[in-house]
């Protein structure tokens, strides 16, 4: 079998975003004598992205594209946008729990430090293979290279973020309206990754439907369900009078990580990013049926 190399951006993008994220992990792993559970997590999130591009290398490689069962058209900018997402919270929550407060220059710090770098630098690698990899106007591309298909991957991140924050403590089973925003992230969540999946196996022909107008319906849907949590959310959270709270409680500022006030804040926050990254690719989808069209 032989090998394939064709030097290019792309492919030199990949190797640093490689490098990088193997860099990471492998400091933090060696010397950084991480104890948190969130270090799991920052572990994963390189590990996962080190190895995943590794695999789309070495296929590309050995030319063994048209074997893959996937679409390669979709897989690799899909991927390597999962991975900017995922090298970013990363490179977030790892700082915050093992060097912010910390003022100490000892050798564990400077592995620490390390980590932290590399994972920015993953990070701007993995954005660079997006930006590389996107579809230009004009040019015939696959669905997920497109605006509407790097924002579905966008909001399903950001939909595992909320259930993150919303399940740990449980914060949805206290009012009907809880529980009705819990459903709409869960509907919308699966209706966004089973496009994705769609895509990246290349069965949207499959479908008894125009895709493109299933896309701008959905998209349509979305942004109502969300604009409704959105508002929903806060005043049962927040406002007095529906049984929330105004005031950060006095006792979240001793407490180890995010207190429930705070989660269900941040829930807040993530909630309406996704409905206005739902209102782009409403925007971007419908623009797509009427150029198609």
């Amino acid at each position: 079998m032989a090998i394939v190399v064709h030097s290019s951006p792309l492919l030199w993008t990949r190797l640093a975003a490689m490098v990088f994220a193997c860099v990471a992990f492998s400091v933090a792993v060696h010397g950084a004598q991480l104890t948190h559970g969130t270090v799991d997590w920052c572990i994963f999130c390189w590990a996962f992205s080190f190895a995943g591009t590794l695999l789309v290398i070495l296929i590309e490689l050995f030319g063994l594209q048209t074997r893959a069962p996937v679409s390669w058209k979709n897989f690799p900018i899909t991927f390597a946008c999962y991975a900017a997402l995922l090298c970013l919270s990363a490179s977030i929550i790892f700082p915050i729990y093992y060097l912010k407060g910390s003022a100490s220059q000892n050798k564990v710090q400077n592995y620490r430090i390390v980590s932290t770098v590399f994972s920015c630098l993953a990070t701007i690698a993995y954005m660079s293979e997006v930006s590389i990899s996107k579809a230009r106007p004009g040019e015939v591309a696959g669905y997920m290279a497109t605006a509407p298909g790097l924002l579905k991957v966008c909001e399903t991140f950001v939909a595992c973020i909320i259930f993150v924050f919303i399940s740990d403590p449980v914060l949805y089973d206290r009012h009907e309206a809880y529980k009705y925003c819990m459903a709409v992230y869960c509907i919308c969540f699966i209706l966004s990754a089973a496009i994705i999946l769609l895509c990246i196996g290349e069965c949207t022909g499959c479908l008894p439907f125009p895709f493109a107008r299933f896309l701008s319906a959905y998209a349509l849907l979305a942004v109502v369900l969300y604009l409704s949590a959105t508002i929903i959310w806060p005043i049962f959270n927040f406002d007095p009078k529906n049984g929330g709270t105004k005031d950060r409680p006095s006792n979240c500022s001793n407490a180890i990580g995010l207190c429930m006030w705070d989660k269900a804040m941040t829930v807040a926050v993530f909630t309406g990013v996704n409905f206005i990254l739902y209102l782009a690719d409403l925007i971007y989808s419908t623009r797509l049926v009427f150029v198609s069209a």
